[in-house]
């Protein structure tokens, strides 16, 4: 029964499961490319951007850094802080994993974002079982989106000068909401309340660092301090 379910578990199957994100990365690609036009970056030049960063918010940052003529090392340095957390979602997944090479795990954890790991987490913390053909179905399929909208952004830049008008700050935020809403509603009542506490953990965790430490690093620290509470609580 289980190499049935495995066996459905393809490519196609990955890409299928990325379409309810697809929204939320065509709009914020449109609103970094967008952003990235108007801080004097080429369409090219936001093209690489997309491929070689891949990462909404390290983006955005690095356009608000390049119009004000930050360093390169501040630049760097920043991105790197901002996606730090990119190591807790691989850390998170590898575990299941762990049967294929380094090489192909390699190529899942670069691909791997806060949303296709939102649909991978889902699938795992449903005792559903996830591989590497449909990881990756789900990664490419993102990030070819991801290219495609920030390079379209980029061109129609010039014609929308404020995206935030259009509600496309938003869209992100959005999707998130969605993906919670769907994992929940088939979670038992007993595992509700438990999720429930760790968001309510994670709500005043982010407020608490927030006030000694940046935004990016009270995110970090929250999702560790409330992931070992909740695999403590788990347990």
């Amino acid at each position: 029964m289980e190499i049935a379910i495995e066996e459905k578990l393809t490519f196609s199957r990955g890409i299928k499961d990325c379409i309810p994100t697809l929204l939320g990365y065509i709009s914020i690609g449109f609103a970094a490319g967008m952003i990235g036009a108007a801080s004097g970056l080429s369409v090219i030049e936001v093209a690489f951007m997309s491929i070689f960063v891949y990462a909404g918010a390290a983006q955005f940052i690095i356009c608000g850094m390049l119009a004000v003529n930050s360093p390169a090392s501040a630049i760097i340095f920043t991105t790197f802080i901002v996606n730090l957390r990119h190591l807790l979602l691989s850390a998170t997944l590898a575990p299941h994993f762990t049967k294929y090479s380094l090489w192909k795990n390699a190529a899942i954890g670069t691909l791997v974002t806060d949303e296709s790991f939102g649909v991978a987490a889902g699938r795992i913390f449903n005792n559903k079982p996830v591989n590497d053909r449909w990881m990756n179905g789900l990664n490419i399929t993102a990030y070819t989106t991801w290219i495609a909208s920030c390079v379209a952004g980029a061109i129609l830049g010039k014609w929308i000068s404020n995206p935030e008008k259009l509600g496309l700050d938003f869209a992100l935020t959005a999707m998130f909401i969605a993906l919670l809403v769907s994992q929940l509603e088939s979670v038992e009542a007993a595992k509700l309340k438990h999720y429930i506490t760790l968001i309510l953990l994670m709500i005043a965790s982010m407020y608490m660092f927030s006030t000694f430490v940046s935004v990016d690093l009270a995110v970090i620290f929250s999702t560790v301090l409330v992931a070992t509470i909740g695999v403590v609580m788990d347990k």
